[in-house]
């Protein structure tokens, strides 16, 4: 257990290090500022959609390692998928953290955030991208 639990900290550590899908967001982005005040994490959230509906998801912000990290791996296991897809990753991500019933396969490597659970105060961390990412979804302008 202690490999595996290397192995996520490695890919966490990456992940805040060498963030995927980070900036570059333009007007043709839909944008969702968060915060979290209780540990001063921020993120700016932007969701624009390809010309087959799937989904272009890019990050901004500043804050502690696993929300930074959580927003590059949320969106990078996004990128290219459809909206509906997403919501049901969003979930079942949020279900891994509250120790419920989850789909391990699907979340990749969002499943390195699992440990996260042990530690109450550090889950809105690990979920704020994921929130953003649905609060954009159900806000979309365009219907789609």
């Amino acid at each position: 257990m202690t490999e595996l639990k290397t192995m996520y900290r490695q890919i966490i550590l990456d992940h805040y290090k060498k963030p995927r899908y980070k900036g570059n967001l333009t007007d043709d982005y839909q944008l969702i500022h968060m915060k979290n005040p209780s540990c001063g994490d921020e993120i700016t959230l932007g969701v624009a959609y390809n010309e087959d509906g799937t989904l272009d998801v890019r990050h901004e912000g500043s804050g502690c390692s696993i929300c930074c990290a959580s927003a590059s791996v949320m969106s990078e296991r996004v990128h290219g998928i459809s909206k509906e897809k997403a919501l049901e990753l969003s979930l079942e991500f949020s279900k891994m953290l509250l120790n419920q019933p989850f789909d391990r396969e699907g979340l990749d490597e969002a499943i390195a955030f699992e440990g996260v659970k042990d530690f109450p105060a550090r889950m809105k961390c690990a979920t704020l991208s994921w929130k953003a990412l649905e609060k954009a979804i159900k806000e979309d302008s365009n219907g789609r």
